[in-house]
């Protein structure tokens, strides 16, 4: 079992995404009718929305729409409202040891991962892991704010836009937390997620957002798949989410712990996950530092790291299930 993650250069939607996208939509179809097309907004409803939360995205928008295939069906999509759900067992931390950084793992089921590591220019410079042909999983702005999203582990769900084009949309038009988390707490979602932002000052939060509570602010500098308290039992079982934060939250108190040797700890149990029978297990760690507005992504036996001032095309070819020995991410 492996992933294939390619780093994309393509400042703004082309030939590279349409490409992408002609080969990954009707994946990407038989996923967004799985409940049912009448379980889907219709796309009056679906741009309106859009236009309304978040219209500097309107642009992008249309140039994907212009490049996808002509029906309704696609801008539904695109549009990410109230898309179905979906889940995974992600980890997050930041380190304020050294350079702030904020590393994450990825984990989730590799039959639905884009695979692609994005460097665009929509509104601003943007590198990111893409979902969902425009959303972003985690990434960083040029102005050194850098977003990293997880589930919240609460089985609810709502009126509201699917988190990867929140992410997305923070890069895009924030430059610090604090205009991070005024966009957090306008914008709905349609599930529960928890979302970490670290900007170029050191300043971070973590957001618990949910689709029926206000969004909550709060300074810890770890998350799993859990909020304030466990609320869905079974989910924080499956995914260890409680083992994973009682870990991460040793981690990130020793004050003696560099980036180099949190990214090492994300690599290793109880973080580091291969239970992809299971539906979900790490795809990639990644790691982005702030300050040098750098981004590492690494696996025990690969490494590819990129910055606005470097950015090489490239690709990794990543293993899956292999016994994972010690590392040091030098």
């Amino acid at each position: 079992m492996f992933v294939h993650v390619r780093a994309v250069n393509e400042a703004w939607p082309g030939d590279k995404w349409s490409a992408f996208f002609e080969r990954a939509w009707p994946l990407y179809r038989s996923w967004f009718v799985s409940e049912g097309e009448h379980k889907r907004a219709d796309v009056g409803t679906s741009v309106a929305q859009l236009t309304k939360h978040m219209p500097e995205l309107l642009p992008v928008f249309n140039a994907l729409s212009a490049l996808s295939p002509d029906d309704e069906m696609t801008r539904r999509f695109l549009s990410m409202w109230c898309p179905p759900p979906y889940m995974g067992g992600c980890s997050l931390a930041v380190t304020q040891t050294g350079n702030a950084t904020l590393v994450r793992n990825y984990d989730y089921d590799p039959r639905y991962f884009d695979g692609r590591l994005v460097r665009t220019e929509f509104c601003k410079p943007v590198i990111g892991m893409q979902d969902s042909a425009w959303g972003l999983l985690d990434g960083m702005n040029a102005d050194g704010l850098a977003v990293a999203l997880a589930f919240g582990g609460r089985d609810v769900s709502g009126t509201g836009f699917g988190v990867p084009l929140l992410v997305r949309y923070i890069l895009e038009t924030c430059e610090t937390v604090k205009e991070a988390c005024e966009v957090m707490a306008r914008v709905p979602l349609h599930m529960a997620y928890t979302i970490m932002v670290l900007d170029r000052s050191g300043a971070h939060a973590t957001a618990f957002l949910s689709p029926d509570r206000p969004a909550q602010f709060v300074q810890q500098r770890a998350a799993t798949n859990h909020q304030v308290r466990v609320e869905w039992d079974e989910y924080a079982a499956l995914t260890r989410s409680v083992m994973r934060k009682n870990a991460l939250d040793e981690y990130v108190a020793d004050k003696s712990l560099r980036a180099r040797d949190l990214i090492d700890r994300f690599l290793k149990a109880p973080l580091y996950s291969q239970r992809f029978f299971d539906g979900f297990g790490t795809l990639y760690t990644a790691a982005y530092d702030v300050a040098r507005k750098k981004l590492r992504l690494v696996w025990p036996e690969k490494r590819m790291e990129v910055s606005f001032d470097v950015f090489e095309e490239q690709e990794a070819k990543i293993t899956l299930l292999r016994p994972v020995g010690r590392y040091l991410a030098k």
